[in-house]
């Protein structure tokens, strides 16, 4: 899978570091109880098909970019600074 970051350009995806979806998770409060920590902790959402991550261009210029991707295809479709990303990321 090729990744074009918006400030060096086209490269390997082993240039980049994974860290999910890019949507912000619902934080529970302290006090809830071990289900919802556990909850927010262990359970993610596998959808197949499109999906907007978050990666870091690790291996190079350290940027943070949302990439819209196809799960099932691995396709990209779109790349974009993370600061740069429509409601933030």
């Amino acid at each position: 899978m090729r990744i074009t970051c918006p400030i060096c350009g086209e490269r390997d995806r082993r240039e980049f570091y994974y860290k999910g979806h890019a949507l912000a998770l619902d934080r529970p409060e302290p006090d809830v109880g071990e289900e919802a920590w556990d909850d927010y902790v262990h359970l993610r959402d596998n959808p197949a098909g499109e999906t907007r991550d978050l990666w870091q261009h690790e291996a190079g210029c350290g940027a943070w970019i949302v990439v819209t991707r196809d799960t099932l295809t691995h396709a990209v479709s779109a790349t974009v600074l993370a600061s740069d990303a429509a409601g933030g990321a």
